[in-house]
């Protein structure tokens, strides 16, 4: 953490001391704004002292969220509210097999030659994280891992990996365990009435008390506890590799959940799966900071329902509560009744609430919009096989026609699949950019600005989403504006506008995509993006001037 700005407080409320000398002083602390300096080089004395306390926000504490974050000062987009290392990292729940030390997917024939536990070989048996952590447990106990007839099936062996990582480094850093995670919700007496208690009670408590020996050192309470706090606190940690584990960050965790998030974060697996939460927007001295749970292109339904059944919490954010979705329809469906009409939630923080149309007389349960919404779901997931590739673009525009008529034009499935367009078009093979006629590349114009008329909204700011939309939005834009010119359809002044345009676009994504780390997919697209910004306004400036 760098040493902070000294801001000039005037007026000055009170007699205020430096926090060295304890002279009056009039510098407040430009991280927190708490403490006040009479000079730069009393700040920098102080540093030491100050730097774990020096925090833009302030942790509250309410009956019905628990513990939340709230701005100590007015927060500007793009300003790194706070940074943390993992207590824990590890493979999630149900799993394919994986290795333990970098995580890569294998077939599990490799294994730790202490432990016989699956690795990729003699250097990620050495990983600290699987050496120093469960492999002595392994090795002691003699239990061996299980091989499986298809290494891509989950493995509920590798359930129990991640909460005996976190139940060791309670004993290994016991005060990082009383200051930041034992104090973490659980939601143990939710979850006990669930088939997943059961299920970690079978997989996880009673292997590692009894096969692994450690009914000593934890207790079935304990274990349960573990289980529950990184159940619902852990984060995605996207591996190089292109494998997905979890991580446990409990001062992120504190930060409250919304459908409409303030802030967004990346972990750098290159330093030690560091992570950075930054803000995406301004943030009001005293509002509170948001975070998201869920996928911010998912129908209220569904956003609503996966909190509900893993993280024990019914949303009513604002978009939440709005039938429109603030105005974005993305959970709206066309009336097949009258075609003039859109069918809404009557109370969408109901789930059995009636669905009416606008128009006419039509109404429907929930429950119907339910099935209907599982249906078009469990097709997008299907997708997920087709990766790369022209059948990856084809499969998508067949889903994207095939329920056009039924859904609103910026419903979350859609726009789920524009998304994956955005990125396919210009990349996958077979439709490379250079090679897409005019046709695709005004479609992929169409697509790009679909996607931020809903961005801007659900994801605004400094977001991941727009900023790589932005990215995506120039290219087609350059090429179609050139190819129109060369064949005479627009002229010289018309060609300098469309570049303007592109360069306004690629200039925003550049100022969002710098807050990433270089040594992201985002960070790398925005070094390459500066120089490609400067050749697009040197191709501007050398258009004649009409």
């Amino acid at each position: 953490m760098t040493l902070p700005h000294l801001i000039q407080d005037t007026p000055l409320k009170a007699v205020e001391l430096c926090a060295l000398c304890k002279q009056p002083s009039k510098h407040r602390c430009g991280g927190c704004e708490t403490v006040t300096y009479c000079s730069g080089e009393h700040q920098k004395e102080h540093w030491i002292q100050h730097r774990d306390t020096c925090k833009a926000y302030k942790i509250l504490t309410n009956d019905k969220i628990g513990r939340y974050g709230v701005a100590m000062r007015t927060l500007e987009p793009g300003e790194c509210i706070l940074t943390e290392f993992p207590v824990v990292i590890g493979p999630k729940p149900h799993t394919y097999v994986m290795c333990l030390g970098c995580y890569a997917s294998i077939d599990g024939s490799t294994l730790c030659s202490s432990c016989g536990w699956p690795v990729c070989g003699p250097g990620c048996e050495a990983a600290p994280c699987h050496a120093n952590a469960e492999c002595p447990v392994f090795k002691n106990a003699r239990v061996r891992f299980q091989s499986v007839e298809n290494c891509m099936d989950a493995c509920p062996q590798l359930n129990c990996v991640t909460p005996l990582r976190l139940l060791l480094a309670k004993e290994s850093n016991p005060e990082r365990w009383e200051s930041e995670v034992r104090i973490m919700q659980n939601h143990n007496e939710e979850r006990r009435k669930t088939p997943l208690w059961e299920n970690n009670q079978i997989n996880i408590v009673e292997y590692l008390r009894g096969a692994c020996k450690l009914a000593d050192r934890f207790d079935e309470e304990l274990i349960h506890t573990a289980c529950g706090i990184l159940e619902i606190n852990c984060f995605e940690v996207h591996c190089s590799n292109g494998s997905t584990v979890q991580g446990l960050y409990p001062q992120t965790a504190i930060m409250s959940h919304s459908c409409v998030p303030n802030t967004s974060h990346c972990i750098v697996t290159s330093e030690e799966n560091r992570l950075f939460l930054r803000t995406t927007v301004k943030i009001e001295k005293g509002s509170e900071i948001y975070t998201t749970y869920t996928h911010t292109l998912s129908p209220t339904f569904l956003r609503r329902s996966f909190l509900k059944k893993y993280k024990f919490f019914d949303c009513s954010c604002p978009r939440c509560s709005d039938p429109t979705e603030l105005g974005t329809h993305m959970s709206t469906m066309k009336c097949h009744k009258c075609d003039l009409g859109l069918i809404l939630s009557s109370d969408p923080l109901d789930p059995l609430a009636q669905w009416k149309c606008t128009h006419c007389e039509f109404s429907t349960p929930g429950s119907a919009i339910e099935r209907v919404f599982s249906v078009i779901q469990d097709e997008l997931d299907q997708l997920e096989c087709v990766l790369l590739g022209e059948e990856a673009v084809e499969k998508r525009e067949a889903l994207w026609r095939k329920y056009r008529s039924v859904l609103h034009p910026k419903h979350a499935f859609l726009m789920t699949l524009r998304f994956s367009l955005s990125q396919l078009y210009g990349h996958a093979e077979g439709y490379l950019l250079d090679d897409l006629p005019d046709i695709l590349l005004e479609r992929k114009i169409e697509i790009c600005k679909d996607i931020l008329s809903v961005a801007d909204v659900i994801e605004p700011g400094l977001s991941r989403l727009r900023g790589m939309t932005l990215y995506e939005l120039h290219a087609p834009l350059l090429l179609f504006a050139r190819s129109q010119w060369r064949y005479k359809e627009i002229d010289d002044r018309q060609l300098r506008v469309r570049l303007e345009e592109a360069e306004k676009y690629l200039k925003e994504a550049v100022d969002i995509l710098k807050f990433e780390h270089s040594s992201s997919p985002e960070g790398k697209i925005a070094v390459a993006s500066e120089e490609s910004l400067q050749q697009l306004r040197e191709s501007i400036a050398s258009l004649p001037m009409t």
